[in-house]
């Protein structure tokens, strides 16, 4: 019998080897191919890479996981919240840690019959519509989610995310852990990165998120009108930057590149972005002329400024001011709206560490780190730094394929590597001293195989003033043998570190519907939401049980109805074929949990109302006929009893 390997419980661990070697040597093969490897190749010798340890054995530092250390038992809650993006599905995701269950899906750019989110006019109003009623778009591509700030930590007030598809941007109320509102932005193709400000750049005494700042990754005609649809020479991305409250857009920045994530400082005074093509190139051999690309930091007091001051012109129908921030533009630091710090080729992700002090980019392409310091660009911005470049204290070599980092709070850096399939954990201290020539500092201090190519990894807490340093999670892009075959689609693989000790142990995977990109992690103490909501915040409420009723207006009938488990307000509802009917409903019971739901058989209607809630749809009685109005969602133990009549005269 052959001898297979087996896991601290004795349940046989699957060979992993052969498929993570040929996936590394796919992808290298087809960065190649496309002529990006970029030295990738020389990179990676036969040798080990002198900054990668020896993977640690049993008994020889490295801390196995015991079984059921980190379950959450029945009838026990999990200590902190993931929120996450839900990629091309269009929705945001709640999963609960460290056990891994999904505890909600909140419906952002997608059609949800379950809670009717694009069916109820108050979805389709926040969602958008055309000038017939119907929703503008019915698809969306959800890449990042942040949340807002107070004095540098998460308040839980709202959280923010992105559609990259059709250019919009997303607010979730916390407390409802719903969607309250939905900006398109102008101008913008290919929207990706989104970071809120974590206090205001201009006024010291607003300690609060004021600004959510949004990049464009793809250059497009500007105005997309029909013109210069030919010529791309004249297309370019914007930074946009949109109210925190108000949701408008309040302005735009010009620039050069395609603009990936986002990251902003704790003192408000910066956002940056990573670029790639700086060049400005629309063909991939001109993107890839230029020895390094940039991660562009914005001087967000200096460019209100400039727009106060009237320095910005507009696009075509838009009235956003936008101000210009192209290397060519602003080559004075002391007037400069932006600097550009060359990095290598192709960065992949800009983060900040907790403690304010470094912007790191991964060098996608490169085998290394980029660390930028936060008071040398403010140096550079008041001309007492001569190049961009010298803001850069340290770049060590990490791995192939850096992408995204997350930080643990004690000073160490965690970075995914896509082609090593790996995380990898390095020291910023120790980075910079290395970078300023002491050769006898090794960076990384551990890495971890995770299955398989990982694109995002967060930390709890990590993108905040109080991260902790206890958990890590990877969020991979394939997941191959780990989970029952389903068909063609896998789930995609979300795997679970601990990082509280000197050794990053997996602790579990956990499934995920692809395909989900960026998430954050936040503790649970920190998170309040209302269990039952107050009648009084909706306008429309029927609020009194006996004012169910139902209105004509010439051919539209407006029908008032009370909900109270388990029955409805009105046991029959009469209009004529070809009437335009809005029902109301209003829930009346006050019971946590207590929602009912309101299906109409044949008539594409289906929704729910939460305890207090109100919610409302119209639509054309378009078929004669006896149709049964049902609760779809279990509320009472004569639950199946609970129905209304919905009758079509002809």
């Amino acid at each position: 019998m052959d001898h297979k390997e087996t896991d601290i419980s004795g349940t046989p661990v699957l060979p992993d080897q052969g498929r993570r070697n040929f996936l590394e040597t796919t992808a290298k093969a087809t960065l190649a191919g496309a002529g990006l490897a970029m030295g990738l190749a020389a990179c990676k010798s036969d040798k080990p890479a002198a900054t990668a340890p020896a993977k640690a054995a049993e008994g020889d530092g490295a801390r196995a996981v015991a079984p059921g250390e980190f379950d959450v038992h029945p009838g026990k809650l999990d200590s902190y919240y993931i929120f996450s993006s839900a990629g091309h599905n269009g929705e945001v995701r709640i999963y609960g840690l460290p056990s891994g269950r999904t505890l909600k899906r909140i419906p952002v750019f997608n059609l949800d019959p379950m809670v009717g989110w694009g069916i109820t006019n108050e979805s389709k109003k926040i969602m958008g519509t055309k000038p017939d009623g119907t929703l503008k778009y019915t698809t969306g591509d959800t890449h990042h989610v942040h949340g807002s700030y107070t004095d540098g930590t998460y308040d839980s007030k709202y959280l923010w995310t992105n559609d990259k598809l059709n250019g919009r941007i997303a607010r979730i109320r916390m407390d409802r852990m719903e969607c309250d509102a939905i900006t398109e932005i102008p101008n913008v193709q290919g929207f990706h990165g989104i970071f809120p400000d974590k206090r205001d750049p201009v006024d010291s005494n607003i300690n609060h998120t004021t600004r959510v700042f949004c990049g464009a990754e793809f250059h497009s005609p500007q105005p997309n009108d029909g013109r210069d649809v030919n010529d791309p020479t004249k297309w370019f991305a914007l930074f946009t930057c949109v109210d925190a409250e108000s949701m408008d857009v309040r302005w735009q920045v010009k620039v050069d590149g395609n603009m990936d994530l986002v990251a902003t400082s704790y003192d408000g005074k910066l956002a940056a972005t990573n670029q790639y093509n700086t060049e400005n190139g629309y063909l991939l051999a001109d993107m890839m002329s230029a020895e390094r690309d940039a991660c562009v930091f914005f001087n967000i007091e200096r460019v209100e400024a400039a727009i106060k001051a009237g320095k910005s012109f507009t696009i075509g129908d838009s009235k956003v001011p936008v101000v210009d921030g192209t290397h060519a533009a602003n080559q004075d630091p002391k007037t400069a709206l932006t600097c550009y710090v060359p990095v290598p080729k192709n960065p992949h992700g800009v983060n900040l560490s907790p403690d304010g002090k470094y912007f790191v980019c991964s060098g996608k392409l490169s085998p290394t780190a980029t660390v930028i310091a936060t008071e040398l660009v403010h140096k550079w911005f008041a001309g007492e730094l001569k190049d961009p470049r010298d803001a850069v204290v340290a770049e060590p070599e990490i791995g192939l394929g850096p992408l995204h980092t997350a930080f643990d709070g004690r000073g160490n850096a965690y970075t995914s590597l896509f082609l090593d399939s790996q995380i990898v954990k390095w020291n910023v201290e120790k980075a910079i001293a290395q970078y300023k020539g002491d050769k006898s500092v090794q960076p990384v201090v551990d890495r971890i195989d995770v299955h398989y190519q990982p694109g995002h990894t967060y930390a709890s807490m990590g993108e905040t003033k109080e991260a902790d340093g206890k958990f890590l999670n990877a969020g991979n892009k394939f997941s191959k043998d780990r989970f029952l075959p389903v068909g063609p689609l896998h789930v995609e693989t979300e795997q679970l570190i601990d990082i509280t000790g000197d050794k990053m142990r997996l602790i579990h995977d956990h499934t995920a519907y692809p395909e989900p990109h960026d998430a954050i992690i936040v503790r649970a103490d920190v998170v309040k939401t209302k269990q039952v909501s107050d009648m009084n915040d909706f306008p429309n409420a029927v609020k009194s049980m006996d004012d169910n009723r139902v209105e004509r207006h010439g051919n539209k009938v407006f029908v008032y109805m009370t909900s109270q488990a388990p029955n409805y307000g009105l046991a029959e509802i009469k209009v004529k074929h070809g009437d335009e009917v809005t029902i109301t409903v209003t829930n009346h019971d006050k019971v946590e949990d207590l929602t009912h739901g309101f299906g109409i058989e044949k008539y594409n209607v289906n929704f729910i109302i939460n305890p207090q809630e109100t919610h409302s749809v119209t639509f054309k009685a378009d078929k004669p006929g006896a149709f049964w109005i049902y609760c779809t969602h279990f509320c009472h133990a004569l639950h199946l009893e609970m129905r209304s009549r919905f009758i079509v005269e002809k």
